[in-house]
């Protein structure tokens, strides 16, 4: 895997709110979640234009489980239609309890390298 990644990218770690009727059901079919090809971040709308790098995160079991390991995000790497390059992640195990958001996708950093929109809040 190559790391794609700039010295010009910004953490962001927010919720995105995906479009419905967008998910790539592809990516469903292998058991991956459906990348959502359309989402809104600080009220605007981003379309993804193309995949550019996948990859995903794992944490060991709990309790008599511990010897496998299990996925616990995955991370897509993609391009907007207006430039920007930004990394989104699933969250599969999302906190859980009362007054816990069941959010589970997150835009985790934007590259500042072709953005059309500010990313100032």
């Amino acid at each position: 895997m190559t790391d794609t990644r700039g010295e010009d990218e910004t953490f962001i770690g927010e919720p995105i709110a995906p479009k419905p009727g967008t998910f790539e059901a592809a990516r469903m079919a292998t058991g991956g979640p459906g990348l959502p090809l359309v989402f809104r971040w600080r009220g605007a709308e981003y379309t993804i234009a193309g995949v550019m790098e996948t990859w995903r995160s794992q944490e060991p079991g709990v309790g008599m489980d511990k010897k496998h390991l299990y996925v616990r995000k995955h991370f897509y790497r993609v391009k907007t239609t207006s430039g920007e390059v930004m990394t989104l992640y699933f969250d599969r195990k999302p906190p859980s309890g009362r007054g816990k958001s069941r959010q589970r996708w997150y835009l985790f950093s934007v590259s500042r390298g072709e953005p059309n929109r500010s990313l100032a809040g």
